[in-house]
């Protein structure tokens, strides 16, 4: 394990509970636009149909990601309630402060992410 550094971990907790907050009112905000649309040819057209449906597998794309996004948010939540934040996940050395800035919910230090994309 890495040598012990002074995070603010109060600061973090509440960025990543604000972060969380936020993700889910636009989750509610988009909720009716992810709705199965009507298909009713008598009610619009073809393109409109077209349209609709286009737009609804967009929305559901964009709340899978936001189902991620607060997955990434409580897995960085309960590394903090374990002691584990600002740790790297796989190699457990600090994670560099300005990567954790940047996303407070980045599990790994910058050379095991770059590991895991090569």
């Amino acid at each position: 394990m890495a040598k012990k550094r002074k995070i603010d971990v109060k600061a973090y907790k509440k960025r990543l509970t604000g972060m969380r907050e936020e993700v889910e009112k636009l989750s509610e905000v988009t909720e009716e636009a992810r709705k199965p649309v009507q298909l009713d040819q008598t009610m619009v057209g073809r393109l409109s149909r077209m349209d609709a449906l286009q737009t609804q597998a967009m929305q559901l794309e964009t709340e899978r990601r936001r189902t991620v996004e607060i997955q990434r948010i409580d897995a960085a939540l309960k590394r903090m309630d374990e002691g584990e934040f600002g740790y790297c996940v796989s190699c457990g050395i600090n994670i560099e402060l300005k990567r954790l800035e940047n996303d407070p919910t980045t599990p790994t230090c910058f050379d095991c992410a770059e590991l895991s994309e090569g």
